[in-house]
C-alpha cells in the first residue's frame, strides 16, 4: 500500500504539482591539476565513434563548452593547450517506482489451466512511464604530451524525457569544483526552472 500511495504521489508531482525541478547528480572526479591559468585553451578530441553523427556530437559539444566556459576553459581549435574528450550515455528503463499491483496483476486461477495457480495481469506497467539513466564524463589531456590530467562523470537517473534541458546541468554538475574538485564521490544537485522539465 505505501509503495501505491509513493507512486501516486510521484505521478501526481509530475503532473504539475512540483514548483521546482532539482537534477540530482552523483559526481565522481579526478585530477592532476593544481591549477590552470586563465583562459586556458582546448580542443574537442572525438573518438572514431563519436564522428558518425556529426550533428549530434556537435550539439553535445556545446553543451559541454558551455559548462567548460564557466569554469575558466576556452575553446581554441588552432593552439590548445589541452583537449577535452567527452561522452554522454542516455538509456531508457523500468521504472524503480513501478508497481505491477496499479496494471492489473495479482495472483490467481489461471485461465486455460484448470485448477492452475499463477499471476495474471500485466508484469510491468506500459512504456508511457519510462525511466530515464544519464550519464556524462570530460576527460582532459594535457598537449603536447596527452598525459591524462583532469577526469569527471556525473550520473543522473530520473523520468524527465527531456535530455537538452538535463545534459547541461550535468555538464556543469560534472565541472563542479575545477580543477579541484573534493576527493570521492559526491551529491550535486541543481535547481532548474520548472519550465525546464517539459
Amino acid at each position: 500500500m505505501r509503495r501505491t500511495l509513493t507512486a501516486l504521489f510521484l505521478m501526481a508531482t509530475l503532473t504539475g504539482c512540483a514548483t521546482r525541478w532539482v537534477v540530482d547528480n552523483n559526481v565522481s572526479s579526478h585530477s592532476a591539476l593544481a591549477a590552470v591559468a586563465a583562459g586556458a585553451s582546448y580542443r574537442f578530441e572525438r573518438l572514431p565513434s563519436q564522428q558518425d553523427d556529426a550533428a549530434a556530437q556537435r550539439a553535445l559539444e556545446a553543451m559541454a563548452e558551455a559548462a567548460l566556459a564557466r569554469v575558466g576553459l576556452r575553446r581554441d581549435d588552432v593552439a590548445p593547450a589541452y583537449t577535452a574528450q567527452i561522452g554522454v550515455r542516455v538509456t531508457s528503463e523500468l521504472s524503480p517506482w513501478a508497481d505491477p499491483w496499479l496494471y492489473g496483476g495479482g495472483w490467481g486461477p489461471r485461465r486455460g489451466y484448470p485448477g492452475g495457480w499463477g499471476w495474471q495481469g500485466a508484469m510491468f506497467p506500459p512504456a508511457a512511464t519510462p525511466w530515464y539513466a544519464r550519464e556524462v564524463n570530460i576527460v582532459l589531456r594535457e598537449l603536447p604530451s596527452h598525459r591524462i590530467v583532469y577526469e569527471t562523470r556525473a550520473r543522473n537517473e530520473g523520468p524527465y524525457a527531456s535530455s537538452t534541458a538535463v545534459l547541461p546541468v550535468m555538464f556543469d554538475a560534472a565541472l563542479q569544483g575545477f580543477p579541484n574538485p573534493p576527493a570521492g564521490e559526491r551529491r550535486v544537485d541543481i535547481e532548474l526552472p520548472r519550465a525546464a522539465s517539459r
